[in-house]
């Protein structure tokens, strides 16, 4: 798969999450145990499975945003791959951590959205340091393969130019 198709997939994938976790019919309220958090609106976990507020949909709406932009060739990629591999890993991280499971009270990232941001993260970070198909094949050639050109007076002082006439002469019709 190309970088500009995982670009889309992931574009899309993250536009219509952050979509879904705006439609308040969708969210489940959270259980008594989760971590609390200060910025309540639109706080919930979305299909019952990752907790969501309005910032964490918002967040999600830029990344599809940015994914369809460089699926779309507007911006890289690769620097999309590299951006998301490097800001998932982190959320995924943070979510392990209790203090910052819920980003200072504000994003909540504890978890299905650790497994969910880590999984994101290790498939990115293939897409956007891995080396293209071209690369590899040209890594192993050893030499220029192209032929040597030679100035017209050398090729004379070398017998090289008489080549092409005396074809016809070695193989008489």
């Amino acid at each position: 798969m190309r970088t500009s198709t995982f670009a889309l997939l992931f574009g899309i994938a993250y536009l219509v999450a952050g979509l879904m976790g705006l439609l308040p019919v969708l969210l489940v309220p959270p259980p008594i145990d989760a971590p609390p958090t200060q910025f309540t609106l639109l706080y919930g976990y979305l299909l019952g499975l990752f907790p969501v507020n309005l910032l964490h949909s918002l967040l999600h709406i830029v990344i599809g945003v940015w994914g369809l932009s460089a699926w779309s060739g507007r911006t890289s990629g690769i620097s999309f791959a590299r951006g998301l591999a490097v800001l998932y890993g982190v959320l995924a991280v943070m979510g392990m951590i209790p203090m910052l499971n819920t980003t200072l009270g504000m994003v909540p990232l504890h978890g299905n959205d650790v497994w969910l941001h880590g999984l994101t993260a290790v498939i990115a970070a293939y897409f956007g340091w891995r080396q293209p198909a071209a690369m590899r094949e040209r890594r192993h050639v050893l030499g220029d393969r192209r032929q040597r050109v030679f100035s017209v007076g050398r090729e004379r002082r070398l017998g090289l130019a008489d080549r092409r006439e005396g074809f016809g002469e070695m193989h008489p019709a």
